[in-house]
């Protein structure tokens, strides 16, 4: 072992157990160096490569400082089988590669961090962004694209500004995105429902909701929608694209799950509108991690003026350092491969669901789409909260669907299965044992 691996392996020890803390200022160079009777060179190197490792930092004239003692988190294993959890695995993401494009966005964007931020967002996450939507059919201008909080902070704009129809209520799916359906209540929106099932919608009723009530927009998941895991068919976007002409609403896209489907020809509903009536919204939320915050919104030109007003009183702008790290990304190629990456692992995980569905749960009624959430519908009799404690005393995880209904809409007994978070090997099992319980006479029916 060098000389300098020996010193940093002592201090990061130090460091680790608590004897240097946060802040603590380490040994100086010359004290160190008599220390181990060695060069100050020496002792250098060894203060670099923990400088490197963002455990101590350099104070000119003062010495070296202790930033967190606090080791990074490891995976963990766990026994139980979450079904219920939908965020990304974190593990799996890469940080090493993520961390050098934020050091780099540090070092190349000095100058922009200390601004309060831009009209639509980082211009040059913009440019790479335009080339993202390309790939999943979105061809629009570098005007018509802003950089958001998240698909959230969208939401929230677009349920406040005045729309070109001067209407107010706005419609949803049911279920659909809890979060949203939790901005509606609270904030006591002008909100209607319209059943989504494995069917899809009734388009008579969405005629006659258009024709009749004074709807601003209709929010809508057509691509693996959640929680139901469904899509809607060609001509499904192209029969609700034309009634939005017809009736004057417009249709608000998610497009949350843009970089799972295996389907290359299924474009959005926003890939053929003609008439300016389509905002699509895109999430890296999932393919990345939440933490992030970065979202696109692509505007028709008339609702430019009117978001750009609205969404800098909210926040000014998204975090700058996200928004450069996130332009590197895609720049560098990283996120293509990523992307291609974790995209397989997921439909492994989707394709062990579905095939678990179809061998334990095959009375039920399914989604069949390659998603990586799906769900089946239980008869009324069932009793899903009893259902879902029974299953958590055995480790296997649930969640209700009721925040994913507006107050007072007609529930279906649907019961959510989310593998973003389950082991391939653990799939098949948590499907076997919710099959056993639903077999079982005692106290759900």
């Amino acid at each position: 072992m060098f000389k300098y691996e020996l010193i940093y392996s002592k201090l990061l020890n130090q460091i680790q157990t608590g004897a240097l803390q946060s802040g603590a200022k380490l040994p100086s160079i010359r004290h160190l160096s008599q220390e181990f009777s060695c060069s100050k060179s020496t002792i250098l190197t060894a203060l670099r490569k923990l400088e490197n490792q963002h455990l101590i930092y350099a104070l000119s004239k003062s010495g070296y400082y202790v930033v967190d003692n606090q080791l990074p988190d490891k995976p963990q294993e766990y026994n139980c089988i979450d079904f219920a959890t939908s965020s990304p695995s974190w593990h799996a993401f890469p940080y090493k590669d993520f961390q050098h494009c934020i050091n780099k966005a540090i070092e190349t964007y000095q100058a922009d961090l200390f601004r309060y931020g831009t009209a639509k967002g980082l211009p040059s996450l913009i440019i790479e962004a335009k080339k993202l939507l390309e790939s999943y059919q979105i061809f629009t201008k570098k005007d018509n694209i802003f950089i958001t909080s998240g698909v959230q902070q969208s939401l929230c704009l677009l349920s406040v500004i005045p729309f070109p129809n001067n209407r107010t209520t706005i419609l949803v799916e049911q279920p659909s995105y809890h979060l949203y359906m939790d901005y509606l209540k609270t904030y006591q929106i002008p909100v209607m429902g319209i059943k989504r099932t494995l069917k899809g919608l009734d388009l008579e009723e969405l005629e006659t909701l258009f024709k009749t009530y004074d709807i601003k927009f209709f929010y809508t998941m057509p691509r693996l929608h959640n929680p139901l895991g469904t899509s809607f068919s060609k001509k499904e976007k192209d029969d609700i694209r034309k009634l939005a002409y017809k009736y004057n609403v417009y249709i608000v896209e998610d497009d949350y799950l843009a970089d799972f489907d295996q389907n290359t020809k299924n474009d959005p509903i926003f890939t053929d509108d003609t008439e300016g009536h389509v905002i699509y919204l895109k999430s890296f939320s999932k393919i990345m991690f939440p933490g992030l915050r970065i979202g696109l919104a692509i505007l028709p030109d008339v609702f430019i003026d009117s978001f750009q007003k609205h969404k800098n009183t909210t926040d000014i702008d998204s975090s700058m350092i996200s928004q450069a790290a996130l332009e590197l990304y895609l720049k560098s190629g990283m996120f293509e491969r990523y992307q291609k990456k974790v995209s397989e692992s997921y439909t492994i995980r989707a394709n062990i669901l579905q095939q678990s569905i179809k061998t334990y749960l095959p009375k039920y009624q399914a989604s069949t789409e390659i998603c990586m959430h799906s769900h089946i519908v239980l008869p009324r009799e069932v009793n899903t909260n009893m259902l879902i404690q029974h299953l958590a005393q055995q480790d296997i995880y649930l969640d209700t669907i009721d925040r994913n209904y507006l107050d007072g809409f007609y529930r279906e007994r649907i019961l959510k299965l989310n593998v973003s978070n389950v082991a391939d090997q653990k799939i098949e099992v948590g499907i076997k044992e919710i099959a056993q319980a639903l077999s079982s006479p005692n106290n759900y029916f």
